[in-house]
């Protein structure tokens, strides 16, 4: 096959972003598989002239559909066949065929869509729950595979490193550190270093060394965190060292701590949408805090607030006093930065308290830090 040269394919692709309306400039496509692949984008994308009614699309019809999701998965990768469905869903509104069985079967699962099923759940048919759980339980586990063993091996050491101690015995004693925490002392004339301070490991023990209570808002904005953190506490409290609790709140509290072994069944346990109480949410979350100054709270909401906004400023007041480390996350997913409430997140950075969104690869990083005590929000700043 003789290969096109570089403005040809050039032309190729933009004629394939813009449409046929662009051919003209582009020149007309040329092969079969690029027919398609206009056929596929054109069936979600092309509207009639300016900005009107759409001259293609999918219907209604779950077949019709069955055959548009096979074709882009033929001719897109995964990525971006990603994209696409969840762009069919928000712009041609075919949330309610993904209650058909069939069509879940062929579609391509990924966080957004897991968010989109748990919204449906209270309206789906008995069958289609078995599909529609094997689909979650497939982006469970892609998910958990991606992120928990970064997450064990960055807990772990930050509670290695807390538990160091000053005056350990011989076989505890951290060489490493001691010799860097005494480089001052250095002697020349016997090469050696003579240590005044000496840093040890602290005995291993079975005892829970921290408590982490984690909070998530489940209005529908939040649909991808809440994948992510009920995975995250599942991984959290497979560790002995962790005593972890998971809250989820709308209006009302909900708390999934004795499904964490499961995080599907979490994740089924959760009803996405409606108002949010925050306040309410801390509330609870405060009351299974037993041992402040071992304590993480952790609270994952953009934030609009629909409680008793200066109640909730008040109790996290009230947490930070008793010693507990509080972090905020606007988001925990893959999407960046997320609309949020400014004034609330001012007021609780005015309290110490920086709200700021985080993704998944990072919030192993950022446990570490915060359950070492450090700077979390120096530590936000630098990523």
């Amino acid at each position: 096959m003789t290969p096109q040269p570089e403005g040809h394919e050039r032309l190729r692709r933009w004629r394939l972003a813009l449409g046929e309306a662009a051919e003209e400039s582009t020149g007309t496509l040329t092969s079969a598989d690029d027919s398609a692949m206009d056929a596929a984008l054109a069936a979600l994308y092309d509207a009639g002239p300016g900005g009107g009614p759409r001259t293609a699309g999918l219907g209604g019809s779950a077949p019709r559909v069955a055959r548009w999701l096979g074709d882009i998965r033929t001719y897109f990768p995964t990525s971006v066949v990603q994209v696409m469905q969840r762009d069919a869903v928000d712009r041609l509104g075919l949330t309610r065929l993904l209650l058909e069985p069939e069509l879940l079967e062929v579609v391509e699962p990924d966080v957004h869509l897991v968010g989109t099923l748990l919204s449906l759940n209270r309206v789906m048919p008995e069958t289609t729950k078995a599909t529609a759980r094997t689909v979650v339980e497939k982006v469970v586990r892609e998910v958990e595979e991606r992120i928990a063993q970064h997450t064990r091996a960055a807990v772990t050491g930050a509670l290695n490193r807390s538990s160091r101690t000053s005056n350990p015995k011989l076989r505890d004693i951290d060489w490493d550190r001691t010799i860097r925490a005494n480089l001052a002392h250095y002697l020349p004339e016997h090469r050696t270093v003579v240590p005044e301070k000496l840093v040890g490991y602290g005995r291993r023990s079975q005892a829970v060394k921290r408590d982490v209570v984690l909070a998530v808002d489940q209005s529908g904005s939040m649909a991808s965190s809440v994948v992510y953190a009920s995975v995250f506490a599942a991984v959290l409290a497979s560790m002995r060292a962790l005593r972890t609790s998971l809250v989820v709140f709308d209006t009302s509290v909900v708390d999934l701590t004795d499904m964490l072994a499961d995080p599907v069944e979490v994740l089924f346990g959760t009803q996405l949408g409606g108002g949010t109480d925050i306040n309410r949410a801390i509330a609870y979350s405060r009351s299974l805090i037993t041992r402040p100054a071992d304590s993480l709270f952790v609270l994952i909401s953009d934030l609009y607030e629909g409680g008793i906004r200066s109640e909730m400023l008040s109790r996290v007041r009230e947490m930070l006093a008793a010693g507990v480390q509080v972090v905020v996350l606007l988001a925990l997913a893959d999407d960046g930065a997320p609309a949020f409430d400014r004034d609330n997140a001012a007021a609780l950075a005015e309290l110490g308290v920086p709200a700021f969104a985080c993704t998944p690869d990072r919030f192993p990083e950022l446990l570490a830090v915060a359950l070492e005590r450090g700077d979390v929000g120096r530590w936000a700043q630098s990523v």
